[in-house]
């Protein structure tokens, strides 16, 4: 499995240097910055997995670069662990309402950042923590390219079955057709929108079994999303 990428966004020297080396310790490829505006630069040059985002940093405010990245489409799911020494419960209520996932008051144990981050992406992305992904009654094997649900062996093309391993990488959580395009096809595909409706059939069809709930939700004019189902 490739390394998960983190974005440290920390303009301490001395605490993003011991982070960053932690995080390395953990498997992690750690891109570091201490101010705003290239923390943005670099999530647009390639998502992160993950962002650990302090609140005073240079350049744009760490408030505003959540603010953003939950703007863009291409970053609107990344999860977003905010680092502040503001204590009070206003802000950290600003916080999570901006977008962050989760919150962390300095001084702080870089042991506890670590578990946080750690659990954050088993919740969120299960793939980056096992070959095997298992949402509800189904389980896809990312290394042999198999699927199955309820024990029973499915066939999937090509594209159904990234579309499907998309979907168990973020069990629950909504995407729009242009999230989808992105992420299955690619930003530089020219797919028309209607093309992700057309798949998302097809996924339905072959993992539908007799006497068992269609997984995938539809959301009206919002999207897809993958629900777990027994």
């Amino acid at each position: 499995m490739p390394e998960p990428r983190l974005l440290l966004v920390e303009d301490d020297p001395a605490l993003a240097e011991l982070l960053e080396f932690r995080f390395r310790q953990e498997g992690y490829a750690v891109s570091v910055t201490g101010d705003g505006d290239e923390a943005l630069l670099l999530a647009s040059e390639e998502a992160p997995d993950l962002v650990v985002l302090d609140w005073m940093v240079e350049g744009t405010s760490g408030i505003e670069v959540c603010r953003r990245l939950r703007r863009d489409k291409a970053t609107a799911h990344v999860p977003i662990i905010m680092l502040t020494a503001r204590s009070d419960e206003d802000d950290r209520i600003r916080g999570l309402e901006t977008g962050a996932d989760d919150y962390l008051t300095k001084p702080f144990s870089p042991r506890e950042l670590v578990a946080r981050v750690n659990a954050i992406l088993r919740r969120i992305r299960p793939a980056l923590a096992g070959e095997m992904l298992t949402v509800g009654d189904l389980t896809l094997d990312v290394t042999a390219h198999r699927v199955s649900r309820r024990g029973q062996s499915l066939s999937l093309g090509p594209t159904e079955f990234r579309l499907l391993r998309f979907f168990m990488e973020h069990p629950g959580r909504v995407f729009s057709r242009v999230q989808l395009l992105d992420a299955v096809w690619g930003t530089e595909s020219d797919i028309e929108l209607r093309t992700v409706d057309v798949h998302i059939r097809r996924l339905r069809k072959g993992i539908e079994m007799t006497d068992a709930p269609d997984p995938v939700r539809t959301v009206r004019s919002a999207g897809y999303a993958l629900e777990a189902v027994r």
